[in-house]
């Protein structure tokens, strides 16, 4: 207890010292500020005395040095004499001029004084021209003509300055009169700043006795504080013997967790390597078979066809009917992986989601056949702006998952309404106006590990050879591809709900356009006859049947294997239509129709390309794009849309 007293003490008192020591070192600077202050005053008064001096001086050094000048061009007009008066008088007058100069740039900082300076010049200058009047006279030798003209410049009349030697004489007297009261004020500030730097000085010597009086005090503070610094070490001293084999036990504690902690990040590692290439292998095996599946067609059908080249026609014709259909779902199951990569370019249009829903649904009732009852429930007039193919696609790929689910009988129900949601409240989505697509069927259900992983690319609960696993997953990628969001609502025994959320939206202007190379369904196109294109291909096969089906179509082809060639081609001869593959050694597509659009502003331009990738999506927009493989119909629409579209800008 009294211990505490005695520290509760000695710790005030310190305090109290160190706050003390604390005021008399402010007041010390601050004093020493003072000083400063009052010193730099003095200087600038001792300042402005010094140049009020070298102004009054140089004034008077003028005033005389012009003095001499019209005694010696009095002399002059008197004797007659160049070698002496004149001489004198000239030297003199321009050394006046001179030393005005000099004048003018001491007073340059005083707007008064400098005002004065250039009237004193103008002065000096007209009174120059009567006195070189004189002098001229003079020495013409006229007699006393030159006498009477330097009395009527130099005299003043009547006790006023009407010449202008008396005027300069006045204003010169004017300068060093304010120059002598600046003097005059200069020196009272000198003095004032003197004598108040003197008492300052005295007072920091009497606050420089009481600060050496407290160091003493603070010195005898700091032996009691080394003495109980020394006593507080001795306890330190047996605390930290007793912290350090604590902290020797903890040590040993978490080196043992650090090293269970690497243990469990080694097999973590390596859970995580197991299951990507558990991932890949699935991958790779899903995409192997059904690849090898539908070469199997490709491959049959061509092989039939050449064996019945010389047989019947229709056989011929169904044989390569079948390895066509083979190559165009290949290509279809790549465009999916695509989707799902995010690699796929959209090309979205305002779309009606009542009108495109009641559009679908008899090509439902002919896919999914008479035992499934397809339901349309459709409210609300949001438009969205998705790409209209796609989202049918994916209508289609959930109407099947859901009748091969209830064993092809049931009812499927397919619903579309307008839901504004609060941010979170599906997925990631943040707040706003949405669209909802559902598809509803009656079937088997999903357990809670089916629905983690329904999105899985190529992960299926159907038999083998009925399903690629690539539904769910290319609809989720279309989805988030373009804004929106996918939710499973789904318990075994009951049904599955799955609802695909697009946000609300308009036509956004100058998005890439692209040809279904694959697709047949459409009709002739009308063709430019005689139209000269060049093509720009780097596969020697690709280019050869691409030139072959333009010569069909009633084109005028030329082609080219790469960038270098096709500049080459346009020095020799203009084209009306560039057709050129996007991904190419060297330089790419977009890039050669950059230089090309440069020279040729009206060229059409048509980029065909089996994948799209990041980066280049944005030097495609505005260009017709055909997608690989194409048949010779997708060639003839695309060829025609490219020349059409490049018709209209011209227009």
């Amino acid at each position: 207890m009294w211990a505490r007293v005695d520290d509760n003490q000695f710790d005030s008192r310190r305090f109290g010292a160190a706050a003390g020591a604390t005021l008399a070192a402010l007041i010390l600077l601050g004093m020493v500020l003072l000083v400063a202050i009052s010193n730099r005053a003095r200087d600038d008064a001792l300042e402005r005395e010094r140049h009020a001096y070298d102004v009054t001086l140089l004034v008077r050094t003028v005033d005389a040095t012009l003095a001499r000048s019209e005694s010696a061009l009095g002399r002059f007009v008197l004797d007659e004499d160049k070698n002496t008066s004149g001489s004198i008088y000239a030297n003199e007058w321009r050394l006046a001029g001179t030393q005005l100069r000099q004048l003018e740039r001491l007073v340059r900082n005083d707007p008064v004084q400098a005002q004065r300076v250039a009237g004193a010049r103008q002065l000096y200058e007209q009174h120059g021209r009567n006195l070189a009047t004189v002098a001229q006279a003079a020495a013409s030798a006229r007699g006393e003509g030159g006498i009477a003209l330097f009395y009527t410049f130099t005299r003043e009349k009547d006790g006023e300055a009407k010449t202008y030697g008396a005027q300069l004489r006045n204003r010169l007297s004017e300068i060093a009169t304010s120059e002598r009261n600046v003097l005059r004020e200069s020196m009272e500030q000198t003095q004032f700043f003197s004598a108040q730097a003197d008492r300052l000085t005295d007072y920091l010597s009497w606050l420089g006795v009481l600060i050496g009086l407290g160091a003493i005090g603070l010195g005898l503070l700091a032996v009691q504080a080394a003495r109980q610094n020394y006593l507080a070490r001795r306890e330190a001293e047996t605390l930290e013997e007793a912290v350090a084999l604590r902290t020797q036990e903890l040590s040993a504690a978490n080196e043992a967790l650090r090293a269970e902690a690497e243990e469990r990040e080694i097999a973590e590692a390596q859970l995580r390597q197991i299951q990507k290439m558990e991932a890949v292998g699935q991958l790779t095996g899903g995409i192997a078979h059904d690849f090898n599946n539908m070469l199997a067609v490709v491959v049959g059908g061509i092989d039939l066809a050449r064996r019945r080249i010389g047989g019947p026609k229709r056989e011929v014709l169904q044989h390569l009917g079948n390895a066509m259909d083979g190559a165009t779902r290949a290509a279809a199951l790549t465009r999916r992986l695509l989707s799902f990569a995010r690699a796929e370019p959209l090309l979205p249009e305002p779309v009606t989601p009542r009108d495109l829903v009641e559009g679908l649904k008899d090509l439902l009732d002919r896919t999914l056949g008479e035992r499934i009852e397809v339901r349309v429930q459709t409210s609300g007039n949001w438009p969205i702006y998705v790409d209209p193919h796609q989202l049918e696609n994916a209508l289609l790929n959930l109407a099947v998952n859901g009748r091969d689910a209830m064993d092809g009988e049931g009812v499927l129900t397919i619903a579309t309404s307008d839901m504004p949601l609060m941010e979170g409240e599906v997925g990631d989505l943040p707040a706003g106006d949405y669209v909802r697509l559902a598809v509803a069927d009656q079937g088997c259900g999903m357990s809670e590990e089916v629905k983690r992983r329904a999105f899985e690319p190529f992960f299926t609960t159907k038999e083998v050879g009925k399903g690629t696993g690539l539904g769910l997953s290319q609809i989720f990628g279309f989805a988030r591809q373009s804004g929106g969001e996918v939710a499973i609502d789904s318990a075994v025994g009951v049904g599955t709900v799955v609802s695909i959320y697009l946000p609300r939206g308009q036509a956004v202007v100058g998005e890439t356009r692209a040809e279904a190379g694959a697709s047949t369904a459409r009709g002739e196109a009308a063709t430019v006859h005689g139209a000269r294109i060049l093509l720009v291909e780097d596969d020697p096969r690709v280019r050869s049947a691409t030139i072959e089906a333009l010569q069909d179509l009633d084109y005028e082809p030329v082609a080219c294997a790469n960038a270098e060639e096709a500049l080459s081609a346009f020095e020799r001869q203009p084209f009306d239509l560039v057709i050129s593959d996007v991904i190419m050694p060297g330089m790419t597509g977009p890039e050669l129709v950059r230089l090309l659009k440069r020279r040729f502003p009206e060229l059409a331009v048509l980029f065909v390309t089996g994948y799209v990738g990041e980066g280049e999506g944005e030097d495609l927009k505005g260009y017709e794009m055909l997608r690989k493989p194409f048949t010779v119909g997708g060639l003839a629409h695309a060829v025609a849309a490219a020349l059409g579209r490049a018709e209209v800008r011209a227009a």
